[in-house]
């Protein structure tokens, strides 16, 4: 028996290894190429794409796990059931329960593995990532000036370079139109571009140039008489030259400053399972703490309310609360108004009603804002345990189905896998669609696969422990065979 788990393992392990790794490889090129655009032409060193390349592979072991269990478990029970050596283990009295414990302990552990993972390192390496490529989409502020056009990208500035790459350029031409009253032009034979440690500055290294200022043209003014009086065409200007100097542009509104981490830490998916939790149960009481602070602002607004809990907290008798809320000197009929009261204590009560009216929008949209953050936080915590029960359906559904298709390699189930872990694909993203909806439960929404595929993975079990061929079926046969 030993033997026999020795084999099963072994036959298992190593396409387990090779479809996961071609998972993570298929996986991580989709990445490259959706951002292919912020890594080009940004100088990165060696050391800065393998930091990222970590950060990117832990994130998408929840991908790439399912599709490797799937692939591998139908690749294995295939060769098995190709090689005749599935039906020879029947035929000495073992079950297909018996034949695939061994598989499922290991797939067991692999499970719980990816729960672990998934709940420390996944997060941890969400922030990174995140943290990463928003550091390199703004870290070279050269990628925007482009050699041979102008770039305005810089608000008030127009900057051409003739030719250059990264940080260093030649023939520099600066149009500086910060100052509504002034044009300044600055030319340099050559410039070095960097930013201050904090970001919020700009600066050009420039040698060899000129420094161009005169005021604008003035408009016309205008006299008594209507008839325009010509400016002065004389505009007052300097030119001066220098040898070396450092041009200095603020980066108000262009973010540029190195992001940190804590700016990502709060996210959905930046959290396991315990923090999750922590943080659900501190938005709860803090929305029944603002629940209850809005409940007595409304009673202290009201007159009767008001008098009636000042009356209470005083401890006045029943009687001399009687006489103080109703007093007769204090008491006024609305009958005995007159009309121009009537009118404005209409109006005053008008606009008490609108303002409650508008401030119990303002908090049902807040508590709505609320419960829509506490549906995230769930869609993530219910995430990560429906990924590790998805690995165990996807084992039990790819496992019968290779003893029952019969076909080893990576052939038909490179072919079936593909097609299943579309499937699942699929599911999941529809799942999640409709709990960021809010048209199911997060619970339904996460788990709305793995509920899809659980009777499949049984039916499936059942139809490979009973060697029933499930194509047989009459819903399978093929309706243009003639009859004989």
């Amino acid at each position: 028996m030993k033997r026999l788990y020795y084999f099963s393992i072994r036959s298992f392990i190593g396409p387990f290894l090779v479809t996961l790794a071609i998972s993570m490889f298929i996986l991580i090129m989709q990445f490259f190429w959706k951002y292919i655009d912020d890594l080009m032409g940004k100088g990165l060193s060696i050391a800065v794409i393998a930091e990222l390349l970590l950060y990117i592979s832990a994130s998408l072991i929840p991908l790439a796990l399912p599709l490797a269990i799937l692939l591998s478990s139908i690749m294995t029970l295939g060769n098995l059931s190709e090689n005749n050596e599935l039906i020879a283990l029947k035929s000495s009295g073992l079950s297909l329960y018996r034949i695939l414990r061994p598989l499922t302990g290991v797939v067991l552990m692999i499970a719980l593995a990816t729960f672990s993972f998934s709940n420390y390192v996944i997060p941890a390496s969400t922030l990174k990532w995140h943290s990463l490529i928003y550091d390199i989409q703004n870290t070279k502020i050269s990628s925007i000036i482009k050699p041979g056009s102008y770039s305005t990208e810089l608000d008030g500035f127009a900057i051409k370079v003739d030719e250059g790459n990264e940080n260093s350029f030649k023939g520099v031409l600066i149009h500086d139109h910060t100052t509504p009253n002034e044009i300044k032009s600055i030319r340099a034979k050559e410039g070095r571009i960097y930013r201050s440690e904090n970001g919020k500055l700009l600066f050009f290294e420039l040698k060899e140039g000129t420094v161009m200022e005169e005021l604008a043209p003035q408009t016309p003014n205008f006299g008594a008489d209507g008839i325009p009086h010509s400016p002065n065409k004389n505009h007052p200007s300097r030119r001066s030259t220098f040898k070396q100097a450092t041009y200095k542009i603020d980066l108000q509104g262009f973010n540029l400053s190195r992001s940190d981490e804590d700016l990502f830490n709060d996210k959905h998916e930046m959290l396991n399972v315990f923090q999750i939790q922590y943080t659900i149960d501190s938005i709860q009481k803090r929305g029944s703490d603002i629940i209850d602070n809005f409940l007595m602002s409304i009673k202290n607004d009201h007159p009767y309310l008001n008098s009636y809990s000042f009356l209470e907290n005083n401890k006045l008798t029943k009687d001399d609360q009687i006489k103080e809320m109703v007093s007769p000197d204090t008491t006024m009929s609305y009958n005995s108004l007159s009309v121009k009261e009537k009118i404005s204590t209409i109006s005053i009560a008008q606009t008490k009603l609108r303002n409650k009216s508008k401030n119990l929008d303002s908090q049902k949209n807040f508590l709505s804002a609320m419960d829509k953050d506490i549906d995230q936080y769930l869609i993530e915590f219910h995430r990560k345990f429906a990924l590790t029960f998805a690995i165990i359906i996807l084992f039990f559904v790819g496992a019968p189905l290779g003893a029952i298709v019969r076909k080893g390699g990576f052939g038909a189930p490179v072919v079936i896998a593909a097609l299943l872990f579309m499937v699942y694909f699929v599911l999941i993203t529809i799942g999640d669609n409709m709990a960021k909806a809010n048209s199911v439960s997060p619970f339904t929404g996460m788990w709305f696969a793995s509920l899809i595929l659980l009777p499949i993975a049984f039916w499936l079990m059942r139809a490979a422990a009973n060697d029933a061929p499930i194509f047989s079926l009459p819903a399978f046969k093929n309706p243009f065979k003639r009859k004989l």
